[in-house]
């Protein structure tokens, strides 16, 4: 039997979130807002730890992936505990990467989004907070969503998604660029945050 807890103790985090030490049987691959991510050594699996104070992330997001067990689009949840949960390792690259590297997103791969935040919603979530990051296509060329902590706000209805659908209706044309530095995207992203999303609030309040 695998102790994965055992394995979520080894990791420990400075100060500014940054992976002091973890046991030798994981393999750092990312570490987001809330969360340092483990490749399992000898498994396709991986452990996300979440940072202290985030114990109600991880929790949440354990809760999120056991309600969509049995979905193509989400990777299926082995274990959890207080501060960490065990899912699929799915190779691939999230859109963003796809956006960098040039590797063209075709219109199936908007639809399976959809499909997959169809099923989320047809099991009681609400999905929020779906960007390029947490998007990723697969070597068989499907898609699967992970970092799904926000798929259960109560909160006004998140159009970040369809916005990024807009903008796909251009990049789909033959004269717009398939490879965007990734410092365009991350401006891009800032601008949407801070400024296009704030406003458009404020205007339907």
């Amino acid at each position: 039997m695998n102790d994965y807890s055992g394995l979520a103790e080894s990791v420990i985090f400075n100060g500014d979130y940054s992976v002091l030490h973890a046991a030798s049987e994981c393999s750092l691959i990312g570490v987001g807002r809330s969360a340092a991510v483990f490749k399992i050594k000898g498994q396709n699996k991986v452990m996300k730890v979440f940072f202290p104070g985030h114990e109600k992330t991880a929790k949440e997001e354990a809760e999120i992936y056991h309600l969509l067990a049995g979905s193509e689009f989400y990777p299926s949840v082995y274990d959890s505990g207080d501060n960490y949960l065990v899912i699929d390792y799915v190779e691939g690259k999230t859109f963003f990467q796809c956006l960098s590297e040039g590797i063209v997103i075709e219109k199936k791969h908007i639809d399976e989004v959809d499909e997959a935040l169809g099923v989320a919603r047809n099991r009681g979530l609400k999905p929020s907070d779906v960007h390029l990051r947490n998007i990723i296509l697969k070597p068989d060329g499907h898609v699967m969503m992970i970092d799904l902590a926000r798929f259960r706000q109560d909160k006004v209805y998140d159009r970040q998604w369809d916005d990024l659908k807009k903008a796909w209706k251009y990049y789909h044309k033959s004269y717009f660029p398939k490879k965007i530095p990734a410092a365009s995207l991350n401006g891009a992203a800032f601008l949407y945050k801070n400024l296009w999303e704030k406003a458009v609030s404020r205007l339907r309040a």
